[in-house]
């Protein structure tokens, strides 16, 4: 499903969807987004005659509603790994592919966003899609964002120590990826080796735990990270879930699943990985605080609801952390602009909007 709605997407069509989906994690209480981009060609895997026009449109849509953007351009070469070495494209796979590193880096080049809330970044899909020689590449692009999928299944690994007898991340740290720049993301099955190189390298780990539980990936080992040194973010990646307190929160209960232990994250560590963790992992090392000379970006939680009824304001953090969701947030201001008021996006109709953006890639 996913392939046949990525097939059908135009560049308007892809507007309508992420202005939808961007106006929803607003709402949420999200204010802010690492897109993680890599439809960039026509259906068949031709450039379009505005080569960025995809992800000139994603940026659109974030500047329509308001949500501060940064777009990760993702490198995307191959179809698979194995034993044998790596897959040729499948027809599917044909608009993610710029088919060569030069050129990746040609159309790159030729980006021109613009705008005080956009960004951009570099992003490696995986090491099942892009080779260790063209890794290299990555560690001219070491003074942005440089984001990639990292050991999400067992399967990724088996397919990396087959191919290239190292793990994913022995094989990142081989071609001079990690560094505080980098966000390894989900990073769920890690070798003991794997959490040193990553806290050693000062790297951020970004979790996304409604997705990897929606896809039975596993838990990621968060403790252990976050005690070597690594930084955690969160993510809300297949959007199977949009609630930025879900995805903190699941931090701690899938912590306290895999160990049987509670207590290994308080509030305050799990609303750094919100605000202040996530948007250094996204280029913007000046947010995530309300402090003299920070992005205006904040968001206000009612307090009327069943879930926070008597609250006491001295465990204010942790009411918000164990049991807010995204139907408390009020109110949403991002780069001083009031965006969502009374829980409603105040330019756009986001209900019509998802219904229709939805409905128009499956008729």
């Amino acid at each position: 499903l996913m392939y046949e709605a990525a097939h059908k997407l135009t560049p308007d069509g892809y507007f309508k969807l992420a202005t939808a989906v961007f106006a929803e994690m607003l709402e949420a209480g999200f204010t802010a987004v690492g897109e993680f981009h890599y439809l960039h060609h026509q259906a068949d895997g031709a450039p379009y005659s505005e080569p960025n026009i995809m992800a000139q449109r994603v940026v659109d849509a974030a500047n329509e509603v308001g949500i501060r953007i940064t777009l990760l351009d993702t490198l995307y070469l191959h179809g698979g790994l194995d034993a044998d070495g790596y897959h040729s494209l499948s027809a599917n796979q044909l608009r993610f592919s710029d088919r060569s590193v030069d050129r990746y880096l040609e159309r790159t080049g030729q980006l021109q966003l613009t705008g005080d809330r956009t960004r951009t970044g570099t992003a490696v899909h995986s090491i099942r899609a892009v080779d260790p020689d063209s890794l290299a590449l990555v560690t001219s692009a070491l003074d942005r964002p440089v984001h990639a999928h990292l050991s999400e299944q067992p399967e990724e690994n088996n397919q990396a120590l087959a191919a290239h007898g190292r793990t994913p991340t022995q094989v990142f740290s081989d071609a001079g990826v990690l560094s505080p720049a980098l966000t390894a993301v989900h990073a769920t099955h890690l070798t003991p080796h794997d959490i040193r190189l990553l806290g050693e390298a000062g790297a951020s780990v970004c979790f996304c735990p409604t997705t990897e539980r929606d896809l039975a990936d596993g838990i990621g080992p968060a403790l252990e990270l976050d005690t070597a040194g690594a930084r955690l973010c969160v993510g809300s990646d297949s959007h199977a879930v949009i609630d930025p307190f879900e995805e903190i929160r699941a931090i701690e209960m899938h912590e306290r699943l895999a160990s049987r232990r509670r207590g290994a994250f308080d509030s305050a560590e799990l609303l750094a990985a919100a605000s202040r963790n996530g948007y250094r992992a996204i280029g913007w090392e000046e947010g995530g605080r309300i402090s003299a000379g920070a992005p205006a970006d904040f968001i206000c939680i009612g307090s009327g609801s069943n879930r926070l009824a008597g609250a006491d304001r001295s465990l204010l953090s942790d009411t918000l952390v164990f049991s807010a969701g995204s139907g408390d947030v009020t109110d949403v201001v991002v780069a001083g602009r009031h965006i969502v008021t009374g829980g409603s996006h105040s330019m756009v109709e986001t209900a019509e909007l998802l219904d229709r953006a939805i409905r128009s890639l499956f008729e």
